[in-house]
C-alpha cells in the first residue's frame, strides 16, 4: 500500500478537521550516507509554507558537512548522540537554530542517533556552504523523493 498523497490529507482534514498516522506509515529513503529520512507537513500538507516534520536516522560515526536552511528550525535528539561542530547533544537534548546560519559538521556517535526536525515553513532542503560539495546533504534526493510520494507518483510504506 503506498503512503496517502498530500492531497488525499488535505481532503481527509478539510472535511473532518484533523488526520492521525504513524512513523510507519510514512514512506522513508535512505540516502547513500547511509542516513534515513521520513516526513511529513503539519496542517494542510501542500501548502509550501507548512511547517515540516522529518525524523532522521544517522548510522553510527556518520559525517554530514556544515549547512544551513532557508528557515528557522528546531530539532530533538530521540536517540543515540551526535556532535555538532564541537558539541555533543544526547538524548533529550534540543537544539534551535535561525535560518540561514551555518552548523556542522554532524557526527553520529557510535550508536548512531535518531533526531526529530521541525522547520518552520516547507523551506528545509540543506544548503551547502562555504568549500563543502553538498554531497552529504542529499537534498536533492529528499526534494525529488518526497515530491513523488506527495503527487501519488510512488512510495511504498
Amino acid at each position: 500500500m503506498g503512503q496517502v498523497t498530500d492531497q488525499e490529507i488535505k481532503e481527509t482534514l478539510e472535511r473532518k478537521g484533523h488526520y492521525a498516522l504513524n512513523w510507519e506509515d510514512l514512506d522513508k529513503i535512505e540516502l547513500p550516507t547511509g542516513v534515513i529520512s521520513s516526513m511529513y507537513r503539519v496542517g494542510d500538507p501542500t501548502r509550501a509554507e507548512s511547517p515540516t516534520v522529518f525524523k532522521v536516522f544517522y548510522p553510527p560515526e556518520c559525517t554530514i558537512e556544515a549547512h544551513t536552511h532557508d528557515c528557522d528550525y528546531t530539532e530533538i535528539i530521540l536517540e543515540g548522540s551526535q556532535r555538532v561542530g564541537a558539541t555533543w547533544h544526547h538524548a533529550g537534548d534540543i537544539r534551535i537554530g535561525l535560518a540561514n546560519r551555518g552548523y556542522g559538521p554532524l557526527v553520529a556517535g557510535p550508536e548512531g542517533a535518531t533526531v526529530l526536525f521541525m522547520f518552520a515553513t516547507g523551506a528545509w532542503p540543506a544548503i551547502k556552504l562555504g568549500n563543502n560539495d553538498g554531497s552529504t546533504l542529499g537534498s536533492e534526493i529528499l526534494e525529488a523523493h518526497f515530491e513523488k510520494v506527495q503527487s501519488g507518483d510512488g512510495g511504498l510504506t
